[in-house]
């Protein structure tokens, strides 16, 4: 199993923002097959260690997130993310 997190930090940190970025990341829901799981969660403490989003993805390998992250589907959510969002971070690794 291969696991792709990602945090998202917002340029106005807004529960609206936060919401339109969940929003376009649940709409992947059933729409890439190499999607094995996705979990998407808004921060609710809002601390100054906080980031705003969180996602949560699990594929079957490296090469099915490779596919989900040129996936049309990936890519029209990543672009309402970019508009939305100030910086993002990854982690990847496979157990």
């Amino acid at each position: 199993m291969f696991h792709h997190v990602v945090f998202f930090k917002l340029k106005e940190r807004t529960r609206e923002n936060a919401e339109k970025i969940r929003d376009a990341l649940e709409g992947m829901r059933g729409k890439v097959e190499q999607l094995r799981h996705l979990e998407i969660g808004i921060d609710e403490l809002r601390t100054e260690r906080s980031w705003d989003v969180a996602l949560i993805t699990r594929f079957d390998s490296r090469a099915d997130m490779e596919a989900y992250l040129v996936h049309p589907v990936h890519k029209a959510a990543a672009a309402v993310l970019a508009e939305l969002r100030e910086a993002s971070i990854v982690v990847d690794w496979e157990a």
